[in-house]
Order: C-alpha cells, then sequence, then structure tokens
C-alpha cells in the first residue's frame, strides 16, 4: 500500500545539505510529524516523557534504548528506518555494547520518502525477514525522518509466517532518552502479547519456577539483583517471575501472571500502564540498602496482605547482612552523582547510607509516579535532587559543591578529572553492577571507595603537571612546555578574524 503523494509533505529541508540540516529536536521536526497524522503519537510520548530545559537529547540517541531491548532478546530481529548516519552510529554503540547479531536497515532517498516507496521497502523487508523457524518478532523502529515524514508503521501485517510484527515510532523530538526508548519498545510489546492472552491460549514460559506466586521486576537490572530479590521473596512464598524487558517473547505472558509489579526503575511509565489496564498493582522503589530494602518488604507484604509475622521473617534474613556490609564498608566524603540510566536515585540512597554525603543527584530521566519515594527519601536527607538535569547543571553541581567524588556520564567525569577530582563513569562503572540487597553494597562501595582514596593522587599529579598542556603551552613546542609565541600571534590573528578588531585591542 503505498501512501497518497497528497498526504506527504516535502522534505528537502530534511536533506543532509549543511545549509539545510535540522537538529534531531527542531520544531520543525514536530510540526512536520503533526503534519503527517503523527499529532497522537507525539501527544502521547509529550504526556509520558515530558521534556526538561532543552528540546532534543543531551546524550545517546533515545533509540539506542528500543535498539537495546530488541537485541538482548533471543529470536527477535530489529530494523533500523533512518538516515544512513543515525543508523551507523546506533549500530557501532550496540555492538560497543555487547550485541551479537546483525542490525537490519532500509535505505532511502528523498524520492523514496516523499513518494511513500520508503513504506513498501520496509514491508518487503519484513516480509522477507519474517523466518519463524528463526522468529518469533520483528522490531521495525522509525527514527526522526521516516517519523517526521509519517511513515506508517502501524499499517504492517501485525503478523507475518506466524512472526509477529512491532512497528514504533521513536524520534529524538519525542523521546527524550535512551531510558525510556527502552519503555516504548517494553510497553509495545506487553501490549500485543496480552491482545495474544485475550485471544486464548498461549506458549508457556520455558523457565522452571516452583509454582509460587510471582512477582514481575520491571527494569534492566544487573543480573544478580533477580537473584538477591529471589531469597527475599522465598520467606515470603513469592517467587521472581519475569523480568521486564524480557529476553524470550514467552516471558510476556509470565509478566502478567504476576501477582504484583515491582517497578525497579521509575521511568518505564508506558509499561506500568499496560499492567495497570489489567489491575496489576505496581510497587515503587527497590530493595537497595538497609532502609530502602525494610520499606520495600514492608510494602511488598501490605500490597499482597502478607502477615507481619512472615514480612519480618523475611526482613529478618536480610536486613542483618546488609547492616554488617554497610559498617564493614563504610565510606567518608562529599559526592555528587548524575546519570541518564534511571537508577540515579537508587544508587544516591546506598551511597548515604554507606556514610557519604550525597550533595546533588542529577537525572536525565522525568520525575514520575514511582519516582516520589526515592525523591523524598532524599530530600529528607538534604540532597539536591534534579530530574531532567542537563549537563550544565550537572557542571554547576560540582563548582557549588566541591565534591570528594563526581560519578557521571562522559563530559561530567572530563570535567571533574580536568580538576583533579576522581571520578566515576555513571553507566559503565556504576549501573552495570549489582545493587540491590547484600550483593549490591560489596560491589557498588568497593569501586567507590577506591576511586575516592585516589583524591591525593589526583591532585599530586595536577600540581606535577601544572602549566603544562594548558593554554599557551598547549601542543609540542621546543624546548618542551615554554609559552610559545607564535602561539600567541596565531591567536591574536584569529580574534582578529572573528572580531573584526586591531592589533592594538587585542590582549592575549
Amino acid at each position: 500500500m503505498t501512501q497518497p503523494k497528497e498526504h506527504i509533505i516535502d522534505i528537502k529541508n530534511l536533506s543532509t545539505n549543511r545549509k539545510e540540516k535540522v537538529p534531531c529536536g527542531s520544531k520543525e521536526l514536530v510540526e512536520r510529524a503533526r503534519q503527517q497524522n503523527k499529532s497522537e503519537i507525539i501527544d502521547q510520548y509529550k504526556k509520558d516523557y515530558p521534556v526538561g530545559p532543552h528540546d532534543q537529547p543531551q546524550s545517546m540517541c533515545p533509540a539506542f534504548g528500543s535498539l537495546r531491548v530488541g537485541l538482548r532478546m533471543n529470536r527477535v530481529a530489529t530494523i533500523l528506518s533512518g538516515s544512513a548516519c543515525c543508523v551507523y552510529g546506533l549500530t557501532f554503540t550496540s555492538h560497543f555494547y555487547g550485541a551479537r547479531r546483525s542490525v537490519g536497515y532500509v535505505p532511502f532517498n528523498s524520492e523514496t520518502l516523499v513518494t511513500g516507496k520508503l513504506f513498501e521497502d520496509i514491508k518487503e523487508s519484513v516480509e522477507k525477514t519474517a523466518n519463524p523457524e528463526k522468529l518469533d518478532a520483528i522490531v521495525v523502529i522509525n527514527l526522526c525522518v521516516p517519523t517526521a515524514s509519517g511513515v506508517p508503521l502501524q499499517l504492517l501485517p501485525k503478523v507475518i509466517n506466524g512472526v509477529r510484527i512491532i512497528g514504533i515510532d521513536v524520534p529524538g523530538f519525542g523521546v527524550p532518552t535512551h531510558a525510556e526508548a527502552k519503555d516504548i519498545l517494553a510497553s509495545a510489546m506487553l501490549k500485543f502479547s496480552k491482545t495474544e492472552i485475550a485471544n486464548g491460549p498461549v506458549e508457556k514460559s520455558l523457565q522452571q519456577r516452583k509454582s509460587l506466586p510471582l512477582v514481575t521486576l520491571v527494569g534492566e537490572v544487573f543480573p544478580l539483583d533477580p537473584m538477591s530479590i529471589s531469597s527475599m521473596l522465598e520467606p515470603l512464598d513469592l517467587e521472581v517471575g519475569a523480568i521486564v524487558p524480557t529476553r524470550q517473547w514467552r516471558e510476556l505472558y509470565t509478566a502478567f501472571e504476576g501477582t504484583v509489579v515491582a517497578g525497579l526503575h521509575p521511568f518505564y511509565t508506558s509499561t506500568f500502564r499496560e499492567f495497570e489496564s489489567v489491575g496489576k498493582p505496581i510497587l515503587s522503589s527497590a530493595p537497595v540498602g538497609y532502609e530502602g530494602t525494610a520499606s520495600w518488604l514492608e510494602r511488598l507484604g501490605n500490597t499482597l496482605n502478607i502477615s507481619e509475622k512472615k514480612v519480618n521473617k523475611a526482613k529478618d534474613l536480610v536486613l542483618p547482612l546488609i547492616k554488617q556490609s554497610l559498617q564493614e564498608k563504610k565510606l567518608n566524603g562529599n559526592v555528587t552523582l548524575s546519570g541518564y540510566e534511571g537508577s540515579e536515585l537508587l544508587v544516591a540512597r546506598l551511597l548515604i547510607e554507606s556514610g557519604l554525603a550525597v550533595k546533588y543527584v542529577g537525572t536525565a530521566c522525568p520525575r514520575t509516579n514511582q519516582s516520589k519515594l526515592d525523591e523524598e527519601w532524599l530530600k529528607q536527607k538534604g540532597v539536591s535532587v534534579e530530574f531532567r538535569a542537563s549537563l550544565e547543571s550537572d557542571l554547576q553541581a560540582i563548582e557549588e559543591y566541591d565534591p570528594d567524588l563526581v560519578i557521571g556520564t562522559t563530559p561530567v567525569v572530563q570535567h571533574a578529572k580536568e580538576k583533579a577530582i576522581p571520578s566515576l563513569y555513571f553507566t559503565n562503572l556504576i549501573s552495570a553492577r549489582p545493587l540491590m540487597g547484600n550483593l549490591g553494597i560489596g560491589s557498588v562501595l568497593e569501586v567507590i571507595g577506591d576511586a575516592i582514596n585516589n583524591g591525593k593522587r589526583f591532585k599530586k599529579m595536577k600540581k606535577f603537571f601544572s602549566g603544562v598542556g594548558d593554554g599557551e603551552s598547549s601542543g609540542v613546542w621546543h624546548p618542551f612546555g615554554e609559552k610559545n609565541a607564535k602561539f600567541k600571534e596565531l591567536i591574536s590573528e584569529k580574534k582578529l578574524a572573528t572580531n573584526k578588531v586591531t592589533k592594538e585591542q587585542v590582549k592575549c
């Protein structure tokens, strides 16, 4: 089915011509998408994922979140529809983070886009890929340009040869972070599987369980975390069910079997809505640290009407171990923390219980109903909590609080190291470790303690290299390290050309 040409706007301003290039967060792109019958999805994203001080992402392309969810699932193929440069960046990042399969790509040009031929190409690609012997589902992701041009993935067949087809729009102008893009695909799959459940019997999960009431976990957590939670649930005669985003399609059915949904990560707004639509209660926060674990077990017991005796038994088995570990790993120092994974508030809680003074927590994710409990706890401890935090606010926190350790994104860590402040990249060094129960304490606090202890060495290095490689002494000059007159003259000439002032006015 080819789109009528009269319903396709002229997309010449979306070309890669330098003078006509439109950034992914451009209001022009949003308006073009609305003209192309995408108003409903844009309005829903605006409601689910309200933007912050910036109208486009400051971190990686948000579509990486959806791509990651699909690539981590068995028997699921992913096809991208977007500009070649965007697809290259996304596939590079996906393989950097351990993808072990190819990513499909449907190329386009201005002609195929405006005539509707791109949709036909996508449909043909899906039909060729739909092999039921190898796949349970195919995910097709529209990036910025196809979304803005109205490529209608919703018109793709729902099933081809028994293979489910999931089409989603994940544009940078409607989805602020890659964390929320995980929510988009996870919820789309849940919605599809919910329809299958309603239509009749579905395949059972292949994972062996004990036939106890299930607790569904929501959050892309470290593999040891579900094991920690499982040990806490055992005294309550409960067990861990599906972990959303899932690794198997069949686990989506299991997710709806949960008696309660544990929202370990708070930004899965659309995912929680799918569970709420079938009457599943959502449990906020996560069993992190002493107070966090105690509160989580108590609220779980209240939600499921479990006796106080059972809840106390579960607490007695885990809380003394957590208390002892926190005492053994006691830390000192001031910390600022920021990231875009969505678990920043949980990590901050653990750091505070370890003895650290957390001055600032910034998260690129929005404030949600599921984050309120952690936000209130942190604010009671005197922490400044910033949702939809910008790079500027993260850097300002470093200047304001002069921390002993900075945990943040790549540019934040770079800024801190230039100031000789020990720093850790949140995504690779913190969020990629177990966090919950007693296991999380040893892993996370050990790396943080080692980093804080490097403070003196950082200052010693800064003093040793003071004045080298900075300003007039940057570059390779001979003799080494001397301020170079040619450098001064070069900078002066640049100032003359830029500001159109005389040499007498230039001060270097």
